[in-house]
Parts: C-alpha cells; structure tokens; sequence
C-alpha cells in the first residue's frame, strides 16, 4: 500500500487509487504520513486539525476521526489495514515504512539526483524526472491549517522547484534540445525569487541561437524581481547575463558557466 500526499491525498494499492471521504481523518493521515513510524503527540494533531479553535472535548473528537481513518484502511489494506494506525504513548503512530508515502521517496530521489548532476548528469535526469512524475498537485493539499502542515508544504515545494532546476541542468549538459523551453519559461515568469530559473533559461536560450531572447529574459527577471521583491538581479544572475552579451566561450558549457556565475 501507498500513501500518496503530493497531490490530492489518495491510497493506492495496486494500480488502484482509493479517495477518502473525510476531510479530518484525511488530514490525520496526511499529518501522521509526514513521519511514519514515529509516534505525533495527541495535542500536536490537535493543534493540526482545529488550529486556533477551542474545543470542549478534542480527544473525543481526534478518536472519531482515527477510527474513520482505521476504517478506511482496513477497506484499502484489508485485514489488519486498521492496525497500521497504534497508539503509542500520548499520541499515535502510523506503522508503515518510510518508502510507503510518496513525498518521503520524492525526496530521497531528488537528493539522489541532485549528487548526479556534475558527474553523470543522465543518471540525474533519470533519478529527477522519476521524483518529479511523483507530484499530481500541491503539497500537502488535504491537510489542516496546521503549522507544522504548512512548514513541510513550504519545504516540498521548494523541493520540487530545485529538483526542477537540477534537472533543466542536467539536461542542457546532455543536449539543448532536451530542455522544454516553454515550461521552463513559464516557471521562471512565476517564480521570481528563484533566480536560477532564468539563468538555466537564459543559457538555454542561447545555445540555441536565440542571443536576444535570452538578454530580454534577464530584462523581465530584473523587473519582476524589483515590482514582486524590490530586490535588484543577484551576483550569478547578473554574471550570466554579462557573458552573454560577451558571448563568452565558457557559455558552450553550461556546468562552466553556471559554476563560474554562482563563484566569481
């Protein structure tokens, strides 16, 4: 059985994903998923589930919601799918390993993937379009309001976008006409904190002969930067968008130059 949170939260079993009807025992089992195998106290899901409310009875409440939760897994799981939620201590524990929920393998193929990138960079682009394929939505969707919820949401997401940027790396090492230019664009227009984007875009651009799209990529990074964060172009940035106008030799490559824009 897999747990599947990057996305709609969803069991699978099989080829067969199974949806949960309620929306609090989902978020039990979102919250427990984050750390299997390792007990979350009562209070702790508490706070997770109904933050900022005051409740008369919240025990009695959480106990409803897991016995929801047990019930549906032993629908999934069959026979002994209710046990894979104990209660261990003051809180309960999800007993599955840590390979049984997505966002625990995404991370662990991305880590893989981005120690590849430098040396082998198509074992890197394996590794990453296979932690990447893994996502079908938010992070995180069906959980509460929770902070820790919102802490590991915020840390996925950023996960993923740097998983990305490794990935569009690994490929302009490879070949150019690997790198999807429109997607990359668009991610680059989005996210415009993330400055690597429109370096890989921008060195993508120019290697394949499109000189005067990648200079104005740096023009539309350098104005959503100042109207999105008041923040002027970075160091590396800056640096990349200098030897392009230098067609400087070391852009033919990409490894070289994006190491020597992140150092110099």
């Amino acid at each position: 059985m897999e747990i599947n949170i990057l996305g709609p939260l969803s069991l699978s079993n099989g080829k067969k994903r199974h949806a949960m009807a309620s929306k609090r025992a989902g978020a039990v089992l979102t919250l427990l998923a984050l750390s299997p195998g390792v007990p979350v106290h009562f209070d702790q899901i508490v706070d997770e589930l109904w933050p900022n409310q005051s409740m008369a009875n919240p025990r009695n409440a959480l106990q409803a919601n897991v016995g929801r939760l047990r019930k549906f897994l032993k629908t999934v799981a069959g026979q002994g799918g209710d046990l894979l939620v104990r209660t261990a201590g003051n809180g309960y524990v999800l007993d599955v390993p840590a390979e049984a929920v997505d966002a625990h393998r995404f991370v662990e193929m991305a880590d893989t993937g981005t120690e590849l990138v430098r040396r082998d960079p198509v074992g890197a682009v394996a590794k990453l379009e296979s932690a990447l394929s893994l996502w079908r939505g938010p992070a995180l969707l069906d959980a509460c309001d929770g902070l820790r919820c919102r802490v590991r949401a915020a840390y996925l997401e950023e996960r993923r976008i740097t998983a990305y940027e490794d990935l569009i790396e690994s490929k302009l090492a490879i070949d150019v006409e690997r790198v999807p230019l429109a997607e990359l664009r668009q991610l680059a227009d989005e996210h415009s904190g993330h400055e690597r984007l429109s370096e890989l875009l921008m060195l993508a651009l120019y290697r394949d002969g499109r000189q005067g799209e990648a200079l104005e990529v740096f023009h539309g990074a350098r104005r959503r930067l100042a109207d999105d964060l008041g923040l002027e172009p970075g160091r590396a940035l800056r640096r990349v968008y200098q030897a392009i106008l230098n067609q400087d030799e070391t852009l033919g490559e990409p490894r070289r130059a994006l190491l020597q824009a992140a150092h110099v």
